[in-house]
């Protein structure tokens, strides 16, 4: 016995990958909804050798379906989660509406699975935003171990973190530099994003901070532990596909090098490349497609009595989005539904 399930937002990037995500970890599905708004009414999206149509979000009842993974914005979600809710739908939701709700439990199944358990007080559980997720799950073992006080990060997010458009904006930048006639200005990003990298990611704030460096602060000690100390730097480089991020983490107590890699290489959903050599680390390009968050450069930090640096890599629509929308809802089959 399987699962009605309701995909949201069915023909966005997020949307479709969630779909193929379903179809490839042979999710237990009786029946699916595909859902988008009347913009987008009937388009066909596939899912495994079937191809599906679309249906109107705007009248669609969720009264008996038991699984909404939504990869809509935050307005769309505010309007039309509360209802698939409140007719018994368990609500996965991908945007930031309720990531910081105390009463919405924000998951990532290979940190903090036992989260989903609290699923009942909204009928809705948070994905964390994508540059959170892949870091949480190379932290969380390595805190295990040895408990981080702080830690230091910068990313280099790709433009598909930003949606179609961003990917857009990039393709027409990078052919229009050869062609100077066909100028394409700004649009998505606040700069030229090809050939260039835009140290400015969501809106900025009083600190002078932006938004997805706050988010990786607040999420980071809701999904791990409220002590840890998060500085970030987030980045948008001219990738179009896969998060990179160096990361460096002062612990309480020492942790060598290589316990540390041998730890990382049995962690679930880590895969550790790591060899002292040229070509002997992930990259983006390489990281696409692949369900793993890659960890490589694992090294000391003489500047500080317990400190580790390490680069990590992952596909953001992937482990940063749809992929973690897919592991809340198999938590959810194994510790509460039970179907499947």
């Amino acid at each position: 016995m399987g699962y009605r399930l309701v995909v949201v937002g069915a023909t966005g990037n997020v949307g479709r990958e969630m779909l193929n995500i379903l179809d490839e970890r042979q999710f237990p599905v009786d029946e699916l909804a595909v859902l988008a708004s009347r913009n987008s009414l009937g388009t066909e999206v596939s899912f495994g050798e079937k191809t599906l149509k679309t249906k109107d979000l705007d009248t669609f009842d969720f009264t008996g379906w038991d699984i909404a993974l939504f990869a809509v914005g935050s307005e769309a979600t505010k309007k039309y989660a509360p209802t698939a809710a409140a007719a018994g739908c368990i609500v996965i939701d991908n945007s930031s509406l309720y990531r910081y709700d105390p009463d919405v439990p924000l998951v990532v199944p290979e940190v903090n699975p036992e989260a989903v358990l609290d699923y009942h007080k909204k009928n809705i559980i948070a994905n964390p935003n994508c540059s959170t997720a892949q870091m949480v799950v190379a932290l969380k073992p390595l805190h295990d171990r040895a408990k981080i006080k702080r830690v230091v990060v910068s990313t280099y997010q790709s433009v598909s973190g930003s949606g179609k458009g961003g990917i857009d904006e990039l393709w027409d930048q990078t052919k229009s530099i050869y062609n100077p006639v066909d100028e394409k200005p700004a649009k998505q990003f606040t700069k030229q994003i090809a050939f260039n990298v835009i140290p400015h990611i969501d809106v900025f704030m009083e600190d002078g901070t932006t938004k997805e460096e706050w988010k990786m602060v607040v999420e980071t000690k809701k999904i791990i532990d409220t002590s840890i100390k998060v500085t970030a730097t987030c980045v948008r480089v001219p990738v179009f596909v896969g998060h990179s991020e160096a990361i460096n983490i002062e612990f309480e107590e020492f942790l060598d090098e290589d316990e540390a890699r041998d730890i990382l290489r049995e962690a679930p959903g880590v895969m550790v490349i790591d060899k002292r050599e040229d070509g002997g680390y992930v990259t983006p390009v390489e990281c696409v497609g692949d369900y793993a968050t890659f960890i490589s450069r694992i090294r000391q930090d003489s500047t500080i009595d317990n400190g580790l640096n390490l680069w990590c890599v992952s596909d953001n629509l992937r482990k940063g989005a749809a992929l973690n929308a897919v592991q809340i809802a198999e938590t959810l089959g194994t510790r509460v539904l039970k179907k499947g």
